[in-house]
């Protein structure tokens, strides 16, 4: 399915982050930073031609729910095809920026998690930032709750600072190779601490 893929970075170089699908080994470095025990609400921001969701929805509880946020038409289109059997996957073609907006028109308050492939590099700075800010207020504040994103660079680090704490790991098995960021919903904890012990297991997983 990556002819697809290819074909929109063709014609949109700048909204559609590669050339060529995540390789098996981010995708499962991306998915492994979730707990799935329980039903979660995931957005993804620039789903392509899903990759990433597939292995998500392998490991999705029922009664979950996964908002696909795809702004190119044609790979939108592809999404609604592949996933319309599958009640916990909704497909909105529009912005990002309007994770609030979309999770309340459903009733949902916050998200469990945010997974992103856009090219945040090539994001005006104050756009970047509010994006940033926006996610930090729909993530509730829990323990698991984060910001996961796949990049050919680590840039993203100096902007967002509304995040309390971040782990980063270098992929190589990826054309091109990637970093991938975890930014916490909260800070990390102080190990030693009374109570602190389950806590710090989701930060340093």
């Amino acid at each position: 399915m990556s002819w697809i893929f290819l074909k929109r970075f063709l014609s949109r170089p700048f909204q559609v982050a590669s050339v060529v699908p995540s390789s098996s080994v981010i995708i499962k470095k991306v998915s492994d930073k979730m707990d799935f025990s329980e039903p979660r609400v995931i957005a993804e921001f620039g789903p392509g031609e899903g990759c990433h969701t597939r292995e998500i929805l392998k490991r999705l509880q029922p009664g979950s729910k996964l908002l696909l946020f795809e702004l190119d038409p044609e790979l939108a289109v592809h999404l609604k095809e592949q996933f319309q059997h599958d009640a916990r996957v909704e497909v909105l073609n529009t912005d990002a920026g309007r994770l609030d907006e979309e999770l309340k028109a459903r009733g949902l308050n916050r998200c469990d998690y945010v997974v992103s492939g856009i090219p945040f590099s090539t994001m005006e700075s104050g756009k970047k930032r509010r994006l940033l800010e926006s996610i930090h207020q729909c993530l509730v504040p829990e323990p698991h709750a984060a910001f996961i994103i796949y990049q050919v660079t680590n840039e993203l680090k100096r902007h967002a600072v509304v995040f309390p704490s971040s782990t980063t790991e270098y992929c190589l098995a990826n054309i091109p190779p990637m970093f991938v960021t975890v930014f916490h919903r909260l800070p990390a904890p102080v190990l030693g601490t009374s109570g602190d012990a389950e806590a710090a297991a989701w930060v340093l997983r």
